[in-house]
């Protein structure tokens, strides 16, 4: 078992002020140098054909990589550089000489927006397994007026794979929920920004990790098994299994949600890989 880091953290700042004729800003929080690539109106196909191309054909770790998958079947361009641990907002907005003011009704042959993150340095994309990361948003518009959020995540590996990132299943337990509100009154920047990756607000945690693990009853949950997104096992019970203990699917990866260790200015989400 060996743990991988994710160098790429992306949020919406202010969503509810975002939409196709405002523009949106989005924070990126990354652990190394990176350049983060808006496009709007991304052909759905193509970005798909392109998550094929990065399995079987060519690993998609630079924006150029992106731009021969997608043959530019998409509307505007913007790029930006994003130093270390800079959380600075980046905004986009559509050219206001392009007259759009929504993408159409359903089901939408173009994305609102998908926001590229890859590493700047060779050097650095030659020590991470994941390389890049892939975020598909949806914009507000007249035609679709559903809240501002990322709709889909991809973390794309240096070895030819992607993880498609969703929201995690907590375990459920009869037992009574207690508060830890305590737990998060210290500095949890880090926890936080984690749980912000994967769609999770603060407080649902702060119910959900009261839960005892499925297994001791007594230890708290803390680990995420993968694929099946089971977040069910403490700490301790975790290295005694080889399948998930609610569905009984093969674990393949893992990684914890909360660090044992104090809360550093790494935000990375650690993965469990064989």
């Amino acid at each position: 078992m060996r743990q991988v880091k994710n160098p790429f953290g992306l949020e919406i700042t202010n969503p509810d002020v975002a939409s196709v004729t405002s523009g949106i800003s989005l924070t990126p929080n990354c652990l190394e140098n990176c350049v983060l690539t808006y496009y709007w109106g991304c052909s759905v196909q193509k970005l798909q054909e392109a998550l094929q191309h990065h399995l079987y054909c060519f690993i998609i770790k630079t924006p150029t990589a992106l731009e021969n998958a997608l043959f530019g079947e998409y509307l505007h361009k913007e790029q930006h550089v994003v130093q270390k641990h800079d959380k600075e907002e980046i905004f986009t907005q559509l050219p206001p000489d392009s007259q759009l003011k929504d993408f159409g009704p359903l089901p939408r042959t173009r994305y609102p927006l998908v926001a590229f993150l890859t590493l700047s340095d060779e050097e650095d994309r030659e020590s991470y397994d994941i390389v890049s990361m892939l975020a598909v948003v949806h914009v507000p518009d007249r035609s679709y007026r559903l809240s501002c959020r990322i709709m889909y995540q991809y973390l794309l590996t240096a070895q030819g794979q992607f993880y498609d990132l969703k929201q995690l299943f907590m375990s459920a337990n009869d037992s009574q929920l207690q508060s830890t509100s305590a737990s998060f009154s210290h500095d949890s920047t880090a926890d936080k920004d984690l749980l912000e990756k994967f769609g999770l607000s603060e407080e649902e945690v702060q119910e959900d990790t009261a839960k005892d693990c499925v297994v001791c009853q007594n230890g708290k949950v803390n680990w995420v098994l993968l694929p099946c997104r089971h977040v069910c096992l403490c700490d301790g019970c975790l290295r005694f299994f080889q399948h998930c203990p609610i569905c009984r699917q093969f674990v393949q990866e893992s990684f914890p949600l909360f660090s044992q260790s104090s809360p550093t200015s790494d935000s990375s989400s650690p993965i469990q890989e064989d």
